[in-house]
C-alpha cells in the first residue's frame, strides 16, 4: 500500500503478503545481522564463483558448480528475507533447511571423498574456508524464521 493508497483508503491491507509492513518484521533485531550476513555471504559465493568458472572452470567443474549453487541459493534468501511478508518467509525457512541440507552434505562429501575436489567450494569442510559461517547461518536463520511467524 502506497501513500496514496493510505490516504484515500484503498489498498487491500494485506501488506504483510506484499512485503510492505511485513518485510520490517524479519530485519528487525537479529533478523537484521541475518539479512546481512546473508547479503555478505551472497556477495562473497557469487564474486567467487563467477571468478572460478570464468577462469578455471576446467580444474574443478564440481567444486565452482557448487560454488555457484551456494550464491545462488544466498542470494534468493537474502532477497525473501528484505521482501518479508508470510510466503517470503516460509520460503526462505524452505531454503534456509534445503542450504542446511547442502552444507552437510557438501561438507561431508569433501572429507570422506576430497580427491572429488581438487578445489574448494563455499560449503567444502563445512565452510571451514568461511570460518563456518555456512553451517552456522542456516541453523540461525532457520532459529530466526521460525521466531519471527505470524500467529
Amino acid at each position: 500500500m502506497t501513500a496514496t493508497e493510505s490516504e484515500t483508503g484503498s489498498g487491500s491491507g494485506t501488506r504483510s503478503e506484499t512485503g510492505g509492513a511485513g518485510a520490517g518484521r524479519l530485519v528487525k533485531g537479529p533478523g537484521l545481522l541475518v539479512v546481512w550476513l546473508y547479503g555478505v555471504m551472497s556477495v562473497g559465493a557469487v564474486s567467487r564463483s563467477v571468478f572460478q568458472i570464468a577462469t578455471e572452470f576446467d580444474r574443478a567443474p564440481l567444486a565452482y558448480s557448487l560454488s555457484a549453487v551456494a550464491a545462488v541459493v544466498y542470494a534468493f534468501i537474502t532477497y525473501t528475507l528484505v521482501r518479508g511478508g508470510e510466503t517470503a518467509r516460509r520460503a526462505a525457512l524452505v531454503c534456509c533447511a534445503a542450504e542446511l541440507a547442502g552444507v552437510l552434505v557438501v561438507g561431508t562429501w569433501t572429507l570422506v571423498e576430497p580427491s572429488a575436489f581438487p578445489d574448494t567450494t563455499v560449503w567444502s569442510q563445512y565452510g571451514y574456508g568461511y570460518v563456518f559461517i555456512p553451517v552456522l547461518l542456516p541453523l540461525t536463520g532457520i532459529w530466526w524464521l521460525r521466531r519471527s511467524r505470524t500467529a
